[in-house]
């Protein structure tokens, strides 16, 4: 479809939060929802990037309603906290942007795998935390995004946290799947509210992302490869964030939908998604771990 930033309606008195808007999509999206009066909400989980990042946004859109807010996904304390001075105040749109990619083993402050705890728990307990509020908001969406690498492989429902053996790209890759996962179950819960679950991926684009794991390493050769593969084959952010402004902002978007580049690059439209992503008994069991796991239940209809 011949869909661009320009096709965004106008957003004024809706509020938005993007998180991980410091840079890479996350930015962009946070940026052009504000260019169409949009409120937005930066949750960054670093001050100092958070507060460029909002410093840069405030520059090139002057007249944006734009506001910084820490969060953390990997400690679901600040998940907590954030939530809690949000309140019940209504949110029309959040984007579960943020993420890792494909870093050395590591744990979050709850002990979770960090890539398992920070695309998924995270975004999950941010979700529900902030259901109250969506559903407060009156036709709220909540836009997640994940990757083409989610055809990966499945979750490893015995093994979320990758303790019997720890790969990198299966990890990241099965954290997408269970973006997709949740979306697939967010969605049957919210059905008869007017609450719309949709999930995305930018195909490749150049997100930041991909640099993680050689600062991480302090590896300045797989660094500089990373940033020459980023510049040669990677859309721009700016390409990459469109699927995003989409689901967040098109009329009638489908739940449950999954939106993207047809191939590593393009314009927004419907891709294909790998079929153990709609796996009800999956998206199920997944959900209750979740709860589990992170100790919030969802204030849905649709929950039993």
């Amino acid at each position: 479809m011949r869909w661009t930033a320009r096709d965004i309606p106008d957003l004024k008195g809706r509020t938005s939060v993007v998180t991980g808007a410091n840079g890479g999509l996350g930015y962009v999206t946070a940026r052009e929802l504000a260019r169409r009066g949009a409120r937005v909400v930066l949750a960054c989980r670093s001050q100092r990037r958070g507060q460029s990042a909002l410093t840069r946004l405030l520059e090139e859109v002057p007249e944006a309603r734009a506001e910084l807010r820490l969060l953390d996904l990997g400690d679901l304390a600040s998940v907590r906290a954030f939530a809690g001075d949000w309140g019940e105040a209504p949110l029309h749109l959040l984007v579960n942007n943020a993420g890792l990619m494909a870093v050395p083993r590591s744990t979050t402050a709850d002990g979770f795998e960090s890539q398992f705890g920070v695309n998924h728990l995270g975004h999950f307990a941010l979700t529900g935390l902030l259901c109250g509020a969506l559903r407060n908001a009156g036709g709220a969406r909540v836009v997640t995004v994940s990757s083409l690498l989610h055809l990966v492989g499945n979750v490893n429902i015995n093994d979320l946290n990758a303790e019997r053996r720890y790969r990198r790209w299966l990890a990241y890759g099965r954290s997408k799947t269970a973006n997709l996962l949740f979306t697939h179950e967010l969605a049957r819960r919210a059905a008869g509210t007017d609450l719309l679950a949709a999930a995305v991926h930018p195909g490749y684009a150049d997100t930041g992302l991909q640099l993680q794991a050689a600062r991480l390493e302090r590896n300045a050769v797989k660094e500089r490869v990373a940033r020459l593969g980023n510049r040669l084959l990677a859309a721009r952010p700016e390409a990459g964030a469109m699927p995003t402004l989409y689901a967040a902002t098109a009329p009638g978007v489908a739940p449950d939908s999954f939106t993207g580049p047809g191939a590593l690059r393009g314009r927004p439209g419907r891709t294909p998604r790998a079929p153990w992503t709609l796996d009800d008994a999956v998206a199920r069991r997944l959900w209750q771990v979740s709860e589990e796991l992170t100790g919030i239940r969802y204030p849905l209809p649709g929950a039993g």
